[in-house]
């Protein structure tokens, strides 16, 4: 669980409610259901406008990766990769066939299909290169969704903003009721703002770091399965893929493998 997501998003509403209170405001005044209708269903039809269902449809899946990470995963495929690399040096890459069964990743076991099939390094790291390009522009487009209606939820909620004024208008001849109306008309511009800089636009740039995370390491596990082909010493082999592990320390696991 991200701690810095759940923390970041529970502070921010705290902040603005607690702020508000303080002011002598109250939450009820801010609880317009009409207002969130018009800015989530505008903002939502925006964007399936602007993306493809399909792309729409990851974009709401990958959103549990805004507050969860897999750390302990990028730790277990490196041990995996160095006791490889050790049975790789002992037996033969060949061996290594017998293990393919055991490995999770698709991204890994393409790999080591690969190179278990006696395809030449260079080769190797060319096939699955352009493979990790091609996804990494397919989860470019997930980010872009979030940006996309941060973009417009603002806009949405002006129009919703107007449309609140314009029913104000209709009661020109009763003050107290243009006051109240005039105060929940701008509740849609409350909601437009605050989807866009307190949920969108962060989640997006989130979305980012995990997706760069999850591309170094399968980045990492590429440059494994080509050093492991070109005999690298798994000791020196770990050493160098722990660089593509952000935060990380090293492994007395992964080393006493290595030994």
């Amino acid at each position: 669980m991200d701690i810095a997501s759940i923390g970041g998003i529970l502070l921010a509403i705290i902040g603005i409610l607690a702020g508000m209170m303080i002011e002598g405001g109250s939450i009820a005044q801010i609880t317009q259901p009409t207002a969130a209708l018009i800015v989530c269903g505008g903002t939502a039809g925006a964007v399936l406008l602007q993306f493809p269902l399909n792309i729409c449809i990851g974009a709401v899946k990958k959103a549990a990766r805004i507050f969860f990470t897999d750390k302990q995963n990028s730790e277990a495929i490196l041990r995996q990769l160095v006791e490889f690399a050790n049975k790789a040096r002992k037996t033969g890459i060949v061996s290594l066939d017998a293990d393919l069964s055991t490995v999770k990743d698709p991204f890994l076991k393409q790999a080591l299909m690969l190179a278990v099939d006696g395809t030449e390094p260079a080769e190797v790291r060319k096939i699955m290169q352009l493979d990790l390009d091609n996804r990494s522009e397919i989860e470019e487009k997930i980010p872009a969704v979030f940006e996309a209606a941060g973009g417009y939820s603002p806009t949405v909620g002006i129009i919703g903003a107007v449309l609140g004024l314009i029913q104000v208008m209709k009661n020109l001849d009763n003050i107290t009721e243009v006051g109240r109306g005039i105060a929940t008309a701008f509740v849609a511009t409350i909601y437009g703002v605050a989807v866009a800089n307190l949920i969108c636009l962060p989640a997006a740039g989130k979305l980012k770091i995990r997706q760069r995370e999850e591309q170094m390491l399968k980045e990492m596990m590429l440059e494994g399965v080509v050093s492991i082909m070109e005999g690298m010493n798994p000791r020196m082999m770990e050493t160098k893929l722990r660089t593509y592990l952000m935060d990380s320390k090293p492994s007395a696991t992964a080393a006493e493998v290595a030994a």
